[in-house]
């Protein structure tokens, strides 16, 4: 399980399916939608890491999708397209699309296209900085107002995930394979004591960590 969540927009259901079940068995979490209207809705109810989109869609033109979600949005598109010339494929990525890929094609392709992209958005710059909390990334310390948390090495990668996924929530398990390196395995009470120890050493900052059952923890504003 690699905790990363992928949103497919795509209205023949046969491609669809076939690429969702190839999706989760490499570990990612999988919604899909086959119109525009679903992919609206999909959004509302969570964050995806990356879009899958096919431009034809029954009530709509991912193309025109494409600015709408670029006025709220930076998340990762893929274009999926069986429109090849290189208007419509220029006309794509102009308008925030990250990459394309003809239909038809085959999964390994896609695999890889969808991993290339994951990759480049997950790369962190060396400083972070989520109102009065300020993380230095190289040095592997985070602040307060300018006054050093003395984070632990581990408290400090929980609240480095944190910041980059504020306002939505990752599972225990994801959590601990990202920090610990390793499954879970029933180990939750490492986890459970390092985000205790976090939560007091943040106190006062405007942020708090916040566990949902079923969904796991999540970083928001106070």
């Amino acid at each position: 399980m690699n905790g990363k969540r992928i949103l497919l927009v795509e209205d023949n259901e046969k491609i669809m399916q076939g690429n969702r079940r190839m999706l989760l068995r490499r570990g990612y979490e999988v919604a899909a939608a086959l119109t525009l209207g679903e992919a609206r809705k999909a959004l509302k109810a969570q964050r995806p890491d990356l879009i899958v989109l096919d431009i034809m869609l029954p009530d709509g033109s991912g193309l025109d999708f494409i600015g709408e979600l670029r006025r709220y949005s930076k998340v990762p598109i893929l274009l999926l397209t069986g429109l090849t010339t290189p208007e419509d494929i220029v006309r794509g990525l102009r308008l925030g699309g990250d990459d394309y890929l003809a239909k038809p094609y085959d999964f390994g392709v896609l695999l890889a296209r969808v991993e290339a992209l994951l990759r480049r958005a997950e790369q962190i710059p060396d400083k972070l900085t989520r109102g009065r909390l300020s993380l230095d990334v190289a040095a592997g310390a985070a602040a307060l107002d300018g006054t050093d948390l003395l984070l632990t090495q581990k408290e400090f990668a929980l609240l480095l995930i944190f910041a980059q996924n504020e306002g939505r929530f990752i599972r225990a398990e994801v959590l601990y394979e990202k920090v610990w390196k390793q499954p879970m395995l029933g180990d939750s009470q490492s986890l459970k004591k390092t985000v205790y120890r976090l939560r007091e050493k943040i106190k006062g900052s405007g942020w708090r960590i916040e566990l949902s059952r079923g969904e796991g923890y999540g970083f928001g504003r106070e």
